[in-house]
């Protein structure tokens, strides 16, 4: 759950809520990646075999999960290998960033909440280069001031924003602005 909770909120830029209210209707496998609509669509690939943990998620018609729930929400509890009648809920989806932080070892882990997930989705975007507009749609963001504030304080896209200020430029020009 973990695992596939992880790969969902940043692939998607997910909230929280988002995640909880997926539905197995709402994951469509179409072999080479999943499409998946909560409204917005996103598409997951199968970049390090990220799908197989997916598929080995029983579905509806193999499955009690058709027992317990007509609407067959795609994150409920497995106890002792037992599919269980609960869905995950909201505070334990909100707690993927800050276990996952936890088995890294990182500091302060109760800094990381359900909120990371969208913030390390936009991040990622901008450090891979990908202009605001996209990271707006990819988001479902309306707002671009909204948008940047969730990657400004990028160290790695500041870095690329101080190179590109210094590309072309040498030293004695630089000396020649400073004095």
């Amino acid at each position: 759950m973990i695992k596939v909770g992880l790969i969902l909120g940043i692939a998607g830029a997910c909230r929280t809520d988002e995640l909880v209210n997926l539905t197995v209707d709402d994951i469509e496998d179409v072999g080479s990646s999943l499409i998946t609509k909560i409204p917005r669509i996103f598409v997951v690939t199968d970049v390090g075999n990220m799908l197989e943990l997916f598929r080995k998620i029983p579905v509806p018609s193999s499955s009690p999960r058709q027992a317990f729930f007509a609407f067959c929400k795609h994150f409920l509890y497995y106890k002792a290998g037992k599919c269980s009648s609960q869905p995950v809920g909201k505070n334990t989806m909100g707690k993927i960033p800050s276990v996952v932080a936890s088995y890294l070892k990182l500091p302060d882990v109760a800094c990381y909440t359900g909120h990371c997930l969208r913030r390390s989705s936009a991040t990622l975007l901008a450090d891979a280069g990908v202009d605001i507009t996209t990271i707006k749609r990819h988001a479902g963001w309306k707002s671009t001031t909204v948008a940047k504030g969730y990657v400004e304080n990028s160290i790695e896209n500041k870095t690329k924003i101080a190179n590109r200020v210094l590309v072309g430029t040498t030293i004695s020009a630089i000396t020649k602005t400073v004095n």
